[in-house]
């Protein structure tokens, strides 16, 4: 049987399914191209991250696929309840990249807290000229300890997320229309755990009580933020989204930030991606990475055996 890993998989990915009996096809097919690929090459199973879409004109073009898989949580670049209903296989790997998404937040938020962001733009060109004035410029920073983190859509990423915060010794509150109650068990290194049990709370209670917030949720027809969310948050608060692009309306963002209603955004996802928008990019309060939240190695080598795991047991 034949996996097109379009979107790529991981060396243990490969590894796995190879020793599965699978072959493994890594080749990047073009999105125009991918309905004659898959049917010249009697693909069985396609895996995709977000970059390449399963809708049901591939779906139904494309008879000898049994298993659609998604390398990572979100899967609204497939057309998943269409495929099921067709008697394919949609799987995912909700809990591979999970932590890697939740240090990104936090790496968001250690760099705004402390202008990392500006200042790894400003220094290269005037850290030996205008040292002192760039040093009384970046002084006012501050900690995130002590401070309240407000989190909106409390899954597995959500939750992780809540795990560092409270390692760092931030108070959490969240919002989740489905989850109402959730225990939240941070582990240390010595096999020790403390345990926090956090109750949901209205997302308006989130927006005006949290010091910075942040999103997980999934792709949906209307923002989660728009400018009424923002007036309704903290004077000087940041938001971070490493969630999904169109959840916050950016026209919205720059203008809030402008005004200094908030005092930076960390965006890992964009409204118009792989085109983000020039006013969100070049906006100086602003920290950017390129759609990496589950980028990395540990990430991926979770998700390959995974995404691997589950094929076999499917088609095995």
């Amino acid at each position: 049987m034949k996996v097109l890993a379009n979107d790529g998989i991981s060396q243990t990915g490969v590894d796995a399914l190879t020793a599965g009996g699978f072959e493994v096809i890594t080749t990047n097919v073009a999105q125009d191209q991918l309905e004659n690929y898959i049917n010249e090459k009697q693909i069985d199973v396609i895996l995709v991250r977000s970059a390449t879409t399963v809708r049901k004109e591939l779906i139904d073009a494309c008879p000898s696929i049994k298993i659609i898989g998604r390398g990572g949580v979100g899967m609204d670049n497939i057309d998943v309840q269409y495929a099921r209903d067709k008697g394919l296989h949609v799987i995912n790997t909700p809990a591979a990249s999970s932590a890697s998404v939740a240090e990104l937040v936090f790496a968001h938020l250690f760099n705004g807290v402390r202008f990392l962001f500006d200042s790894n733009r400003n220094m290269p060109l005037e850290g030996d000229t205008k040292f002192k004035g760039l040093k009384k410029a970046y002084a006012k920073g501050t900690e995130l300890r002590g401070k309240t983190l407000g989190v909106i859509g409390f899954g597995r990423i959500g939750q992780e997320t809540a795990k560092i915060a409270l390692g760092v010794g931030m108070k959490v509150i969240f919002h989740d229309p489905f989850t109402e109650k959730a225990t939240v068990t941070v582990p240390f290194f010595d096999g020790q755990s403390v345990a926090f049990d956090l109750t949901s709370v209205s997302k308006e209670e989130v927006l005006k009580s949290a010091d910075f917030i942040t999103l997980h949720v999934p792709a949906q027809k209307d923002y989660v933020i728009g400018k009424a969310e923002f007036d309704l948050m903290k004077d000087g608060a940041a938001l971070v989204n490493a969630a999904r692009g169109g959840v916050i309306d950016e026209v919205a963002l720059v203008a809030a930030l402008d005004s200094n209603k908030l005092s930076f955004a960390g965006l890992d996802v964009f409204e118009n991606e792989p085109t983000p928008a020039v006013q969100v990019l070049m906006n100086p309060k602003v920290s950017l990475t390129p759609h990496i939240g589950a980028a990395t190695s540990g990430a991926q080598d979770r998700i390959g055996t995974e995404l691997a795991e589950q094929i076999i047991k499917i088609l095995k």
